[in-house]
């Protein structure tokens, strides 16, 4: 579950992760070109002032200002259009997870536990439950439907409970009704949260849950025939 560790992108492929951005935003965001152009038009106006007054020397700092504009204008409405890409889309909150800086450990592809119907299935979505481990502790991450999540939290805690200690426990549900958090406010609170562990606690934990996540799970009820081990073929097995 640990984070691979990331290699920092040079120069020209950071110009180019900007420029994706800002197409991005200016597709989603109708406000975002008004204002930037608002951010270049009136830093602009008032370096021409400056510079009539007090010679070149204010227009490189015009243009540094300028700059400056536009990239508070484009990481504020970027992240606007991201959350409104997010909202209703199940995985995104432990994709969020998985980009946060700090030592934020979550297996984005193999949820602790997921249930969908045929209505889900038309529509693409499902019921999930994930685990993040951090330095506040293991957090389950539930995204889907609420009145099933309940269930399966309640279910993935007693199962958890039997692998991580007195570790805290915290969960949430993503949305944006009563008793449920937003994803736009699930950065901030995960971040606010106590680091209760030390680095080498997080590393025990996280082996703990890969070791609890690799163990198949069988299906609730009764097996159907055609998938029962013959009789004395358990006897034969623990006569091994």
């Amino acid at each position: 579950m640990a984070k691979a560790q990331e290699k920092k992108p040079g120069f020209f492929a950071q110009i180019k992760q900007i420029g994706l951005v800002f197409k991005f935003t200016a597709k989603a965001d109708r406000w975002f070109m008004p204002l930037v152009a608002a951010a270049v038009l009136i830093p602009l106006a008032l370096t021409v002032v400056a510079a009539l007054l007090w010679g070149w020397v204010a227009i490189p700092l015009g243009i540094m200002i300028i700059l400056l504009a536009v990239l508070i204008v484009l990481n504020l409405r970027s992240n606007s259009a991201m959350m409104n890409s997010m909202e209703g889309q199940t995985g995104a909150a432990v994709q969020l997870i998985s980009n946060m800086r700090g030592d934020w450990r979550v297996n984005v592809e193999k949820p602790l536990a997921m249930h969908m119907d045929k209505a889900q299935s038309a529509l693409n979505q499902m019921d999930v439950v994930h685990a993040v481990i951090g330095r506040p502790g293991v957090i389950l991450i539930a995204e889907g439907q609420p009145h099933r999540l309940r269930q399966m939290l309640g279910e993935q805690k007693r199962r958890l409970g039997k692998v991580i200690g007195d570790a805290p426990l915290y969960d949430y549900i993503i949305g944006n009704e009563e008793g449920q958090l937003p994803i736009r406010k699930l950065r901030m609170t995960l971040l606010r949260l106590p680091r209760n562990l030390s680095g080498k606690e997080v590393n025990q934990l996280d082996k703990a849950l890969t070791a609890l996540t690799a163990r198949p799970t069988m299906p609730r009820g009764q097996l159907p025939k055609d998938l029962r081990p013959p009789k004395g073929a358990m006897r034969q097995m623990r006569g091994r």
